[in-house]
């Protein structure tokens, strides 16, 4: 048995399996829609510790990233990744469809699957390190009130969205700014893991026909260790040429390139 499976074996006692990513999807495939869809900024929602913009600055991508995330803790080593790259900053809140605070419950697996919502008896006892071991009151803001301060009217924004089950909050938030993304990630579950999230064909829909966007990929996601169920993907969708358009420094709506 070598040394990886050893670890592995182990890791899966306390409930977390360690898997290659798959082999269908990689960083280097989601940098290439980026670059070719001539993305200039990736609004990163819900960045945890930085991982998804070290994957895309490890894979290619050298445009902006803007990060939000409002825990303290994976906060810490999210700002200490944005201080050594001046095309990478953060906002310390969450996002949601009014201003103010909102109370988050923290999990046990430093913080990833923290929530706004309440954790669903099936994906505690799929991933029962993901409990929530506490809470932490943070600042709530809207993603128009901040859009002017994360992208120009020139550039092309690719909106990434992790904040299990909120994403419809988070996108009541950006206003009329959504449909000014040219792209967008989003988390979507099979079956129900927090309590009043939108499952896979509601948020299919949400970026299809209220978005106009065009889904191009599907990235594999959290899978139950005990049966192989994915519980969840990320669904990455685009805008298509003439689909929608961005506004001018009016505020006007112009036309897609």
């Amino acid at each position: 048995m070598t040394v990886v499976h050893r670890i592995r074996n182990a890791v899966r006692r306390l409930g977390i399996d360690i898997t290659r990513y798959p082999a269908g999807w990689s960083g280097p495939q989601l940098v290439q829609l980026l670059q070719a869809h001539g993305i200039t900024v990736v609004l990163d929602v819900g960045a945890n510790e930085g991982e998804y913009g070290a994957m895309l600055r490890r894979h290619g991508y050298r445009g902006k990233i803007v990060s939000f995330e409002p825990l303290s803790g994976p906060g810490k080593a999210l700002r200490a990744r944005t201080g050594a790259d001046p095309g990478w900053s953060m906002h310390a809140c969450a996002l949601g469809e009014e201003s103010g605070e909102i109370t988050v419950n923290v999990s046990g697996n430093r913080g990833a699957s923290s929530s706004v919502l309440p954790m669903l008896d099936r994906h505690a006892e799929a991933a029962p390190h993901a409990r929530y071991i506490g809470t932490e009151t943070v600042p709530l803001r809207r993603l128009d009130e901040l859009w002017p301060e994360a992208a120009g009217p020139d550039d092309r924004v690719f909106l990434k969205i992790d904040v299990q089950g909120y994403e419809a909050q988070v996108l009541r938030g950006a206003g009329a700014r959504a449909k000014e993304c040219h792209g967008l990630q989003i988390e979507a579950s099979f079956v129900p893991l927090y309590e009043g999230s939108p499952l896979l064909a509601e948020v299919l829909r949400t970026g299809q026909e209220e978005l106009g966007l065009t889904l191009m990929a599907v990235i594999p996601g959290y899978v139950d260790p005990a049966t192989g169920q994915m519980l969840q993907s990320d669904l990455v969708l685009f805008r298509e040429s003439g689909r929608g358009g961005r506004r001018d420094e009016d505020g006007r709506e112009g036309e897609a390139e």
